[in-house]
């Protein structure tokens, strides 16, 4: 509760201009925005850090639409995916899921590791190949580790459509990973 009152403290220390408010918001909040787009993004480190930077940026100069209606951080997570998003627009990219399969394990075989290589990035072609309505719930339920009701509030629609666009994205993945099976 105290990380909740202190937390509302700073959004209203940051309306009022102040920079140390805001610094303690962004030291609090930034690993979130920028994991979000680092995993949309595929791994790349550059546009993780730009989306990062334009969503602070534009909650410290003002051009946010937080309004205190909805938790801080559902609202940091759906400027993020918009972020995420409109930057797509600009240059068609695909996020990575290399973390998920485990390729950050050094200890794993060389030989092994290359296979898990090969396994996410023909995974990672194949999410980006889904429609944003089904690929972002997959990015925030396995990526991110939100829940349903999470998720759905992101994503400002209902835990029944949330569940359902995941079981579609299942079924869409399975369809066109059917090959791996057994492999992963």
């Amino acid at each position: 509760m105290t990380e909740k009152i202190s937390e509302t403290n700073l959004l209203a220390e940051c309306k009022n201009g102040n920079r140390e408010a805001f610094e303690a918001l962004y030291n609090r909040h930034q690993r979130r925005v920028f994991s979000v787009a680092l995993n949309y993004f595929g791994g790349d480190i550059d546009k993780a850090s730009d989306i990062t930077q334009q969503v602070f940026l534009k909650f410290f100069t003002g051009n946010s639409d937080f309004r205190g209606e909805s938790e801080f951080t559902t609202w940091l997570y759906r400027v993020t995916i918009n972020a995420c998003i409109d930057e797509q627009r600009k240059n068609r990219r695909f996020f990575g899921l290399a973390e998920f399969f485990g390729l950050e394990d050094k200890k794993m075989k060389q030989e092994d590791r290359l296979q898990q290589k090969q396994i996410s990035d023909e995974v990672q072609k194949v999410v980006a190949t889904l429609k944003p309505k089904f690929r972002l719930p997959i990015l925030l339920k396995y990526v991110e580790g939100l829940s349903y009701d999470e998720i759905a509030k992101v994503l400002d629609c209902s835990i029944g459509t949330v569940s359902s666009r995941l079981n579609r994205g299942h079924k869409l993945l399975a369809q066109k990973l059917g090959h791996l099976k057994g492999e992963l």
